[in-house]
């Protein structure tokens, strides 16, 4: 089980402030609210908090405001940007300004769990607190300027491979169900019965020159895992 942290959630929408704060003290974590920017800042400046949760859209400060203002101040607190914009340039931007990561509108509350308790361990270990550059045994991912290297070289990936890749290397080490791929990359939130995971994966193994598929593994009847060494 992970360890409690105090969270601040600055999020505007009352439903899904609720629905994340139920989910979060459920998981045994502290939280605290805001319902706009500016007390957002006020609390996020003046508490010590393990991990912030902010909307981008808010009233008075919008959220991008608000994460450049804390890094201005020196404030290294992680933050998880929410946000119903979800181009890459609005991914790239919330980046850009300081968040640690980015998760698009509507959500998983598992997906957000785990990506806020991982934002949670950079912290603790600030070796690993560069979220914008992935690695795994002899492969690198920038997710800035959208680069994929393995050996040194570079590979070209579509975008919906690129996104895949990105999941499966963010939660390096875990078992990536195929129920979290097809919320996470594909936005499904049922099974529409079709083998588009295995064609992606098996296109991304191919790229990835992963003959022997000891870089993508597949658990048999659960989904996928990629490891720090292969």
């Amino acid at each position: 089980m992970a360890k409690s942290m105090k969270i601040l959630i600055i999020e505007d929408d009352s439903k899904i402030r609720a629905y994340v704060e139920k989910g979060l003290k459920e998981a045994g974590h502290v939280v605290d609210l805001a319902e706009e920017g500016e007390t957002g800042l006020h609390l996020a400046s003046t508490e010590k908090y393990d991990v912030l949760i902010i909307d981008r859209m808010l009233p008075k400060l919008d959220g991008l405001s608000i994460i450049k203002t804390l890094r201005g101040s020196g404030n290294l607190t992680g933050v998880m940007i929410l946000s119903s914009l979800g181009d890459v340039d609005d991914r790239v931007t919330g980046l850009r300004s300081g968040g640690d990561d980015y998760l698009i509108k509507p959500f998983a509350f598992i997906e957000l769990l785990a990506r806020v308790e991982a934002i949670g361990k950079r912290a603790s270990f600030p070796q690993f607190a560069q979220s914008t550059l992935l690695r795994a045994g002899d492969m690198e991912m920038d997710l800035l300027s959208r680069k994929v290297r393995r050996g040194g070289k570079y590979i070209d990936l579509q975008a919906r491979e690129f996104r895949l890749l990105e999941y499966l290397m963010k939660f390096k080490g875990q078992l990536v169900t195929r129920t979290m791929l097809l919320e996470g990359v594909w936005d499904y939130h049922f099974d529409p019965q079709t083998s588009v995971i295995d064609v992606h994966i098996s296109r991304l193994r191919k790229k990835l020159g992963d003959t022997n598929n000891n870089l993508i593994m597949t658990v048999r009847g659960a989904g996928y895992i990629i490891e720090d060494s292969f």
